[in-house]
């Protein structure tokens, strides 16, 4: 079945969209003289594409649906064409839509792209472009030949976060940062399909897409830099606005709990230990769910129902933690700021199950989910439900979250892993929120190194380092 038979299920009814996309399918492949900067703004993506003679070159901004990355994703957009404008004369047409298929279908024609020797650039909401620089990093290489540009990220160990794929080898395996951005001069998908069991081009190490701070001297080089800072959207929101829910059960409550009520136990002002156990000595509740050795989907769905109750007090957002989870809730605070509690809002580390398949993307559990209130409200009024007590609760509640059609937010400062888990460099350049997991570490001492602090400014690199100083 080819890729224009799969989407007419999915545009059925919708004419507007159909037409939409052929009208900018038309003008995006029309001969309109020198240069054309067209702009298409789609659910999780902003596709910006610029004509320089035969030369095209085409941005996806990656954002998400809700109200805040909607609103970074159109401040990167202005700042390209504001480039754009200073460059070249342009034109440019702007066209709204909310189906990522139709993003899809607009990629899908990058054969076209491939005749006139494209590059196609993918960068991140935070993610500066200083365009004259990357055009002149562009043009070095060879337009004939297939590149697959980017930062090089490498795991040091065989992990989870890749499912432990290249286990007897994981360094042989790069794939890029895609905050510093990446780019393709054919249209493929990302790491492990380019690398096509290593017939495919391999990325190739480009010196001037950094995640350095624009403000840093060693930035004077770069194509792509990052802001120091995460977004401050306002003052932090407020303790009394978020109620902290921790998932125990007794067997871990002398050995998990005690380490959370050193670390970051008192950053919450409203928090409760839901157990299969009443020890009034933590104090944990019991909610009357049998604990089970995989998959917590009772439990979570109770925390949920007691958080809309009068048992507890009424606050914005829902952080549902695991006992094993290290958090900074001062970070998350901050990062709050930028969220509108009045929205369904599910945020976290997002991952997908099936997504090529019609699947749905999750939360996981382990990094922490953070709920809004009227996200939960449409959760429980919607009858959704765990299929038993022992079902993943995140992947369960990311099922339900699909079928309502709300949207869940990633943000990569939650973890749901260790930070050894992930690339150095990855984290070099993130305030982390969360991490998971206490194998093989000394979970006191890594929430002392990487969250213990309120200090936005401070990135995982300047805390490394301060760490080794302090040793």
């Amino acid at each position: 079945m080819g890729f224009d038979s799969q989407l007419k299920p999915a545009f059925s009814g919708h004419s507007r969209i159909c037409n939409c996309c052929t009208s900018m399918s038309a003008s995006l492949f029309s001969p309109v003289g020198c240069s054309l900067f067209w702009v298409s703004i789609c659910r999780h993506m902003i596709i910006c594409s610029l004509y320089e003679d035969v030369q095209v070159k085409l941005f996806v901004i990656q954002s998400q649906s809700n109200s805040f990355h909607v609103r970074q994703a159109e401040r990167r957009r202005e700042d390209l064409l504001y480039q754009a404008h200073s460059l070249t004369e342009v034109t440019v047409e702007v066209s709204f839509t909310n189906s990522v298929l139709l993003c899809l279908r607009v990629l899908s024609l990058s054969q076209s792209f491939g005749k006139n020797s494209s590059w196609i650039v993918f960068l991140e909401e935070e993610t500066n472009v200083k365009m004259t620089t990357l055009a002149q990093v562009l043009a070095k290489f060879d337009k004939n030949k297939e590149w697959f540009l980017g930062k090089p990220l490498r795991d040091e160990e065989s992990t989870i976060i890749h499912h432990y794929a290249f286990a007897e080898n994981p360094s042989v395996f790069k794939y890029p940062d895609f905050a510093a951005a990446w780019a393709l001069n054919l249209f493929t998908s990302v790491a492990l399909y380019i690398w096509d069991n290593g017939k495919g081009p391999h990325l190739t190490a480009v010196p001037e897409l950094c995640t350095e701070p624009e403000s840093s001297p060693q930035a004077r080089h770069c194509a792509t830099t990052l802001r120091k800072e995460p977004p401050l959207c306002g003052e932090p929101v407020h303790k009394e606005d978020i109620f902290v829910a921790v998932k125990t059960c007794r067997k871990f409550h002398s050995e998990r709990v005690p380490v959370i009520k050193k670390t970051w136990e008192n950053d919450a002002l409203y928090l409760e230990y839901y157990s299969d156990h009443a020890d009034p000595a933590i104090p944990t509740i019991n909610l009357g769910v049998p604990n089970t050795e995989r998959g917590h989907c009772g439990k979570t769905f109770a925390i949920l129902q007691r958080f809309l109750s009068n048992a507890v007090p009424n606050t914005k957002w829902l952080l549902v933690v695991d006992d094993d989870t290290l958090i900074s809730l001062p970070r998350l605070q901050v990062l709050l700021s930028c969220y509108d509690p009045s929205e369904p809002v599910c945020l976290g580390e997002r991952y997908g199950y099936g997504l090529s398949q019609g699947g749905y993307s999750y939360i996981t559990g382990g990094g922490g989910m953070v709920f809004s209130r009227e996200a939960v409200v449409r959760l429980l009024s919607s009858g959704c439900k765990c299929y038993s007590n022992d079902a993943p609760d995140d992947m369960v509640l990311g099922m339900c979250l699909n079928a309502l059609g709300l949207p869940v937010t990633h943000s990569p400062l939650f973890h749901q892993a260790r930070p050894e888990d992930y690339a150095r460099d990855f984290l070099a350049h993130q305030v982390p929120i969360s991490f998971h997991k206490h194998w093989n570490i000394d979970p006191v001492a890594v929430f002392n190194k990487w969250l213990k602090d309120d200090l936005r400014a401070k990135t995982s690199d300047e805390l490394s380092k301060s760490a080794k100083t302090e040793l």
